[in-house]
C-alpha cells in the first residue's frame, strides 16, 4: 500500500487555474462593491425639487465626501429616467439602478438645516442615515476592466506561442527538438535493436567517429556530416538512431520534419537556425530529423501546382546550415525517410548526407532475433517455437512483429491462461493480417457453397504448380472484409522467375474458373484476385520486359518523378500492351481450367470438406491430392521441425505479389 501511495501522481500546478481564480475574485469584488451599478447623479437644485415633490423614500449622507445617495419613488424615478441625457448613460458593462440618484451637498451644516425644513414642511418623512464613503468600490470599479483585459490578453499570447520552445509568442520561431540527454534519459543501445546486422555495422562507425574523432582526423579523414536512413515503415530507423546516441553517450536532438513547417512565413527557417545553434553548443551531439521528406521534398517539382514557398525556404535554410558548420565540429545529422525518391537532390549530395543506409525488411534470421527481443517480458511456455514464428511472418517489419507479440499476450490473457502459447501467436497473426473472425455474419447456404468452391479452386491449382506457395490453411469463416481466404507460406525469393509470376496469376484466376466450371455462374468474390493478377500482368509487360511482342523494354521510372501527363510510348504501343496483358490473363485462365478439369474429383472433395468443417489444413489437401511434387525451401524447413503439431499451420496472408515486388 505504501508503494502504491508513493507512486500516485500528484496534481501538477497549472497557472491557468490561478488566473481563473483571480478573475473570479475580481468579478465577485466588483459585484459586491458596485451595488448593482453606477447611480445617476443630479444637481442639488434638482434634488431639492424632487424632495419637495415627495419623491424621495430614504437617503444616505456621506459626510467625508459631501454627497448623498437617495432612493426615489417609482413614479418619480420613471419620470427622471425619461428625461435623462444620453451622455448620462452608464458605461459599457454597467447596469444603472432605476430608482437611485446621487447629489453633491453644499456642506453638512447646510444640509442639516435643509433637512429640518423638509420635515417641517412635511415633504420628507423618511430616514436620513449618515455614513462615510469607501474608496475601494471606485478603485475596483475602474481597475477591474483593464485588469481583466490584460489577463485575457496574456492568456491569448500564451496560447498563440504554445508552439514555441519556451512558450510565449516571441518563441514561436524556436526549435521544437526534444533533447535526450545522457544524464536524465534511459539509454537505447544496439542490444535493443534486433536484426539489421549490415545497417548496424555501417552505422557503428558513426559511434566510433563521436568517441574517437582524433583517430580519423590524424590520418586526414573527415567525419561524415550526415547519414540518411532509408527503408519501409516500421523497420527500426528511429530506434537505430537512438541506439547510436546511446552507444556514443552524447546528447541527441530528435524532431520531425513536419515540426519545421508552419503557417507563419519564416518560422521554419528560424527553427532550423535555432536547432543548429543548439547543436553546436551541445557538440559533440547527434541531430535526428524523422520523416525528412516533409521538408526535403524536391523543389520546383510540378511548378504552379500548389507548391509551398514556406517549405522551400525552410529547405534552403537547412541546406545552408548543413554547409555552414565544419566537418569536424562533432555534430552529425541523422535523418530517416521511406520516400528517398522524392527528396531534393541537393539534400542527398555528398557533403550533406554523405551516406545512405538502407534499412530493409528483416530476413528470416533477423525476424527470429526480433522475436527474441520482444519476448523478453512475455511469459511463454515450451510450445512457442521462434523458428516457426519467424518462418510464418514473411514480409513483417519489426513493428509488425512487436504487434504480434503484444496481440498474442492479449489473446492469452483474454483466455485466462497462465502463459502465452503457440496457438495464441498463430491467432495473433491471423488477427493482424486478416482481422477478427465474424462468425455472427449471416451467410446463406448458396453463398457458403460459392465461397467453398472458390477457395477450393485456389487450393487445388496452387497445390499442383511448380512455384505455387505451400498451402497452410483454407477457411470460409468471414474475417475482416474477406468472406474466405486461402493462406499460404510464401517462399522468400530475391528474384522472381517468369514462370513464378505466371504460376501466381494462374492460382489467382483459379477461384473465378472454379465458379464458372462448377457453379455455372460467376460473382463479385474474385475482385481482389483479378486486381492482383492484372497488376502482375501489367508489371510483366511494362516493367520486367517479359512480353513476347515487347521483350526487354521497361517503362518503370526509379526516380519517382514519373512521366508527367505524357506516356513514354505511342497509342499503338499502348494497344499492344493491353493485348499482351489480356493474352497473359487469358492463357493462365485456360491453364487453371485444365488443372481443375484434371483434378475435378479432388476439388469436389476439398470443397465439400470445407463446407462441413469451415477450416482445412495442409494435411487434408495432402490426403486428397497426395504429397506435392515440388518442395520449397520453406516447406522443407517446416518438415524438419519435429515439435510442430499436425494441425498447426496457421500463417500469414500472402501479400499481393506485385506489391511485394514494389517493396
Amino acid at each position: 500500500m505504501a508503494n502504491s501511495k508513493n507512486q500516485r501522481k500528484t496534481p501538477r500546478f497549472d497557472f491557468f487555474w490561478m488566473y481563473g481564480l483571480m478573475a473570479l475574485f475580481l468579478c465577485m469584488m466588483l459585484w459586491m462593491y458596485s451595488d448593482g451599478g453606477v447611480p445617476q447623479e443630479v444637481s442639488w437644485t434638482q434634488f431639492d425639487s424632487i424632495v419637495n415633490q415627495g419623491g424621495v423614500k430614504s437617503m444616505t449622507v456621506y459626510t467625508n465626501k459631501d454627497y448623498l445617495e437617495a432612493v426615489l419613488t417609482d413614479s418619480v424615478a420613471k419620470q427622471l429616467n425619461k428625461t435623462a441625457k444620453p451622455a448620462e448613460a452608464p458605461m459599457l458593462g454597467q447596469q444603472r439602478p432605476n430608482n437611485v440618484v446621487t447629489a453633491q451637498i453644499p456642506s453638512s451644516d447646510k444640509f442639516d438645516d435643509k433637512a429640518q425644513q423638509w420635515k417641517a414642511d412635511g415633504v420628507y418623512t423618511g430616514t436620513i442615515k449618515y455614513d462615510k464613503a469607501s474608496d475601494y468600490s471606485n478603485i475596483i470599479l475602474y481597475l477591474a476592466s483593464p485588469v481583466l483585459f490584460i489577463l485575457l490578453l496574456s492568456l491569448l499570447y500564451r496560447r498563440m506561442g504554445a508552439g514555441g520552445a519556451g512558450g510565449g509568442i516571441f518563441s514561436v520561431g524556436k526549435s521544437k527538438a526534444r533533447l535526450f540527454d545522457k544524464d536524465n534519459d534511459s539509454k537505447v543501445t544496439f542490444q535493443d535493436v534486433a536484426g539489421l546486422a549490415e545497417a548496424k555495422v555501417e552505422i557503428a562507425e558513426i559511434v566510433d567517429f563521436l568517441k574517437n574523432p582524433k583517430h580519423y582526423t590524424e590520418l586526414g579523414g573527415k567525419i561524415p556530416k550526415g547519414a540518411l536512413l532509408v527503408g519501409p515503415p516500421g523497420t527500426g530507423k528511429t530506434l537505430l538512431a537512438k541506439a547510436v546516441a546511446g552507444e556514443a553517450d552524447v546528447p541527441f536532438f530528435s524532431m520531425s520534419g513536419s515540426d519545421f513547417v508552419e503557417m507563419f512565413v519564416g518560422v521554419g527557417a528560424s527553427r532550423v537556425r535555432d536547432l543548429f545553434r543548439q547543436a553546436k553548443e551541445k557538440a559533440p551531439c547527434i541531430v535526428f530529423i524523422d520523416e525528412i521528406d516533409a521538408v526535403g521534398r524536391a523543389r520546383g517539382n510540378k511548378a504552379n501546382m500548389g507548391g509551398n514557398d514556406e517549405r522551400e525556404s525552410t529547405l534552403n535554410q537547412l541546406l545552408t546550415e548543413m554547409d555552414g558548420f565544419g566537418t569536424n565540429s562533432g555534430v552529425i545529422i541523422l535523418a530517416a525517410t521511406n520516400r528517398a525518391d522524392i527528396l531534393d537532390k541537393a539534400l542527398l549530395r555528398a557533403g550533406r548526407f554523405d551516406r545512405q543506409i538502407y534499412v530493409e525488411l528483416p530476413e528470416l534470421t533477423d525476424r527470429k532475433e526480433i522475436f527474441q527481443v520482444h519476448l523478453r517480458n512475455v511469459k511463454t511456455d515450451g510450445s512457442v517455437d521462434l523458428d516457426l514464428l519467424a518462418r510464418q511472418t514473411p514480409g513483417f517489419s519489426g513493428a509488425d512483429i512487436a504487434n504480434v507479440c503484444n496481440e498474442a499476450a492479449l489473446i492469452a490473457a483474454r483466455r485466462k491462461k497462465q502463459a502465452v502459447q503457440r496457438q495464441d501467436f498463430m491467432d495473433a497473426i491471423d488477427r493482424i493480417v486478416g482481422g477478427l473472425e465474424k462468425r455472427s455474419k449471416v451467410i446463406t447456404e448458396e453463398e457458403r457453397r460459392s465461397i467453398a468452391v472458390h477457395e477450393a479452386g485456389h487450393a487445388t491449382v496452387s497445390w499442383h504448380l511448380r512455384y505455387g506457395d505451400p498451402l497452410i490453411k483454407v477457411t470460409i469463416v468471414p474475417r475482416g472484409k474477406a468472406l474466405g481466404a486461402a493462406w499460404y507460406l510464401p517462399e522468400e525469393r530475391q528474384i522472381e522467375p517468369k514462370q513464378a509470376l505466371l504460376d501466381k496469376i494462374c492460382s489467382l484466376m483459379a477461384g473465378r474458373v472454379a465458379e464458372d466450371m462448377f457453379l455455372g455462374f460467376i460473382d463479385t468474390g474474385a475482385l481482389n484476385d483479378l486486381e492482383r493478377a492484372t497488376k502482375i500482368a501489367y508489371a510483366m509487360v511494362t516493367y520486367y520486359g517479359m512480353s513476347d511482342k515487347l521483350p526487354n523494354i521497361s517503362y518503370y521510372d526509379t526516380s519517382g518523378e514519373s512521366y508527367g501527363f505524357t506516356k513514354p510510348y505511342s497509342e499503338d504501343r499502348a494497344q499492344t500492351i493491353d493485348q499482351e496483358v489480356q493474352a497473359i490473363i487469358d492463357g493462365q485462365y485456360e491453364r487453371a481450367r485444365q488443372i481443375l478439369k484434371q483434378y475435378e474429383v479432388g476439388h469436389h472433395q476439398l470443397s465439400d470438406l470445407l463446407q462441413q468443417r469451415e477450416v482445412i489444413y495442409t494435411e487434408d489437401a495432402e490426403r486428397i491430392f497426395g504429397p506435392r511434387q515440388w518442395k520449397s525451401r520453406t516447406e522443407e524447413a517446416l518438415k524438419e521441425n519435429d515439435n510442430e503439431p499436425s494441425d498447426a499451420g496457421v500463417t500469414t496472408l500472402t501479400p499481393p505479389p506485385f506489391e511485394q515486388e514494389a517493396q
